[in-house]
């Protein structure tokens, strides 16, 4: 198979030190690392304006957008579950296993994330402003709360639908999100869950994969 060939995923080719291994291109990868599967990155500046084409296919000008052949999506949620659907080690076929995880899946999207990214915005964007602090810890509570439920639907197994899938990829990859913090520690079924997670070989290549498509300094500005 040609590179032309391949699915294509969409990444930076450079981000802060501080982002790396947390732009969202990395659960695709996972995802195809996870069953073998080949892949091609497609590499944008995240210091300029995306091009009119590329806002076609992701009305939010961010990564990654996906290709495989005519299909185009966006959305890692959309495209976990589009892979998921050709593979059964990323998607069970058992139908409790599978709405289990489907169900995990857009919990980790719409029930833990938006928690996360509140306290990412008031520790990593807004950490010198004066109200960060009270909204940070208006915040704590429902993020640990969240926290605490994920860790409890673990207890007693490794996975959240019994066999590891794309639940487990973007759950993980959120609670990446508090890496800065301990708050995932304070829970130790989750801090045993994401270890588990980042010590399988194919989290390891889809994070070297990342980390290899970053330059050493930003593109120029209209590169």
């Amino acid at each position: 198979m040609s590179t032309s060939d391949l699915p294509v995923v969409t990444a930076f080719d450079w981000v802060p030190e501080f982002a790396r291994g947390l732009v969202r291109d990395l659960r695709v990868r996972w995802a195809f690392e996870e069953i073998g599967a080949p892949y091609a990155s497609e590499l944008l500046s995240a210091r300029a304006p995306r091009p009119d084409d590329y806002v076609a296919r992701q009305p939010f000008e961010q990564v990654p957008a996906f290709r495989d052949g005519a299909l185009k999506m966006f959305e890692t949620g959309a495209i976990l579950l589009y892979l998921g659907e050709k593979d059964a080690r990323l998607l069970p076929a058992d139908p409790q296993a599978r709405w289990t995880a489907i169900s995990w899946l857009f919990a980790a999207l719409n029930s833990v994330e938006p928690v996360i990214g509140r306290i990412v915005a008031y520790d990593v964007f807004n950490a010198d402003k004066d109200w960060a602090p009270p909204a940070r810890e208006a915040a704590l509570g429902l993020c640990k709360q969240k926290l605490k439920r994920v860790a409890d639907a673990l207890a007693g197994r490794d996975w959240l639908a019994g066999e590891f899938s794309i639940a487990d990829i973007m759950m993980v990859t959120v609670l990446n999100g508090l890496r800065h913090t301990d708050l995932v520690a304070e829970f130790p079924a989750l801090a045993a869950y994401k270890a588990r997670a980042e010590d399988r070989p194919a989290y390891k290549r889809a994070l070297a994969a990342q980390f290899a498509d970053f330059r050493d300094e930003p593109a120029a500005q209209g590169a």
